[in-house]
């Protein structure tokens, strides 16, 4: 059995878990794997690569990728989401629609970006998000990013809604965060929708509770495909 599984992924469980439940619908010994971590709370395309798809696994890695978020400005939290407590800007000015439209060109393009400190990154050997839980949390440093795309969805404060564009290694958290930081209001996310990974989208996407009732083997898909281009402004 080999393929390529566009999983819608739920909210709640992380992507390991995930795959841990759609190992129980394969034969024994299938080999399995992802392109590209969704955190916990975050739902949508999770690339699941089944049998000698595993190989294609950096190559999907580097196809562009679009999302979907709510931002909520007024206060920040230690993981830049909605996993740990709030932290209130009492003094936050409420910016207006167009204040936070002339401040997001600032964020297109190839841009300077610290990922979170809650986050899979690697210092000296252990996960950054390891160190933080222990109290040990590391700042980690600055690093080039792209950001294809982005578009004011709605507005109605505290609650900013995103459509992001953007290439390998980008984190909203960090965008949510710096966005905060840049009206001087303090931002994390309340919600994240992946929509898109290269030529996969969420609305082809298949649930865990239809691969479940269906099985997986009639929802894999080919290895083939072209690199896509990346997303761009509009």
């Amino acid at each position: 059995m080999d393929g390529i599984l566009n999983l819608d992924k739920p909210a709640g469980p992380s992507s390991a878990a995930c795959l841990n439940r759609l190992k129980r619908l394969l034969p024994r010994k299938t080999k399995i794997g992802h392109a590209g971590t969704l955190d916990p709370f975050a739902t949508g395309v999770l690339l699941v690569l089944i049998g000698r798809a595993t190989k294609l696994c950096e190559q999907l890695m580097d196809q562009p990728k679009a999302y979907e978020t709510t931002i909520k400005l007024g206060a920040r939290t230690e993981t830049d989401d909605c996993e740990s407590v709030e932290i209130p800007n009492e003094k936050a000015v409420i910016p207006t629609r167009e204040t936070i439209a002339a401040a997001l060109p600032a964020f297109l393009g190839n841009i300077q970006q610290r990922p979170p400190n809650f986050s899979a990154m690697k210092v000296g050997g252990r996960r950054a998000y390891a160190l933080a839980r222990g109290g040990n949390p590391v700042e980690l440093p600055a690093r080039t990013v792209r950001v294809d795309a982005i578009e004011l969805i709605s507005y109605e404060y505290p609650l900013l809604r995103l459509s992001i564009a953007c290439g390998r290694g980008t984190y909203i958290r960090s965008l949510a965060r710096d966005l905060g930081e840049m009206l001087g209001t303090g931002g994390h996310l309340t919600q994240l929708r992946r929509t898109r990974v290269g030529a996969f989208y969420a609305e082809r996407a298949i649930t865990m509770e239809k691969l479940a009732a269906e099985g997986v083997e009639e929802h894999l898909q080919a290895m083939e495909g072209k690199p896509i281009e990346p997303i761009r402004q509009r």
